[in-house]
């Protein structure tokens, strides 16, 4: 075997080495996107809904607003535009409450606001289970927690 062919032999041989490597190397990464796609999805899934409400102000019953919002694991309620769910109510605090999923319970949690967050009218002082069917009130607003 002349020098010329080995070279060409070793040439091919670490060509194919560095293939296999670029492709394991494809796949692994691939693997590691749709894990982090599917985990991203999951933590984005709706574990059910806040639908909205408006106090009338001659009576007192709560008017449907049309909407409803995700209840997600972390969901944040307030004026400012950072929040999950954006009141435009001078009521509601910048961050006014929190909703939050810990150890399989929904808790509502007051972020310290001005005046207060309520829940089935009463007011809520320190971080406090919600159930479904629930209304949380904030100003005039008002949420009834329905989950799924």
């Amino acid at each position: 075997m002349s020098v010329d062919v080995f070279l060409f032999v070793l040439r091919l041989l670490s060509a194919s080495v560095l293939l296999v490597f670029l492709l394991a190397l494809f796949v692994l990464l691939w693997r590691e996107y749709q894990r982090l796609a599917l985990q991203a999805v999951t933590t984005r899934r709706a574990y059910g809904r806040l639908i909205g409400f408006v106090a009338a102000e001659e009576e007192q019953k709560l008017i449907p607003t049309g909407k409803a919002y995700p209840l997600l694991p972390l969901t944040s309620i307030g004026r400012a535009p950072t929040n999950t769910i954006v009141l435009d109510q001078s009521f509601a605090s910048g961050e006014h409450a929190l909703i939050a999923l810990r150890d399989g319970q929904w808790w509502l949690e007051d972020r310290k606001s001005r005046n207060g967050t309520r829940l089935n009218d009463e007011l809520v002082t320190t971080p406090t289970i919600v159930t479904d069917g629930d209304i949380i009130g904030i100003g005039t607003y008002y949420f009834q927690l329905v989950l799924e």
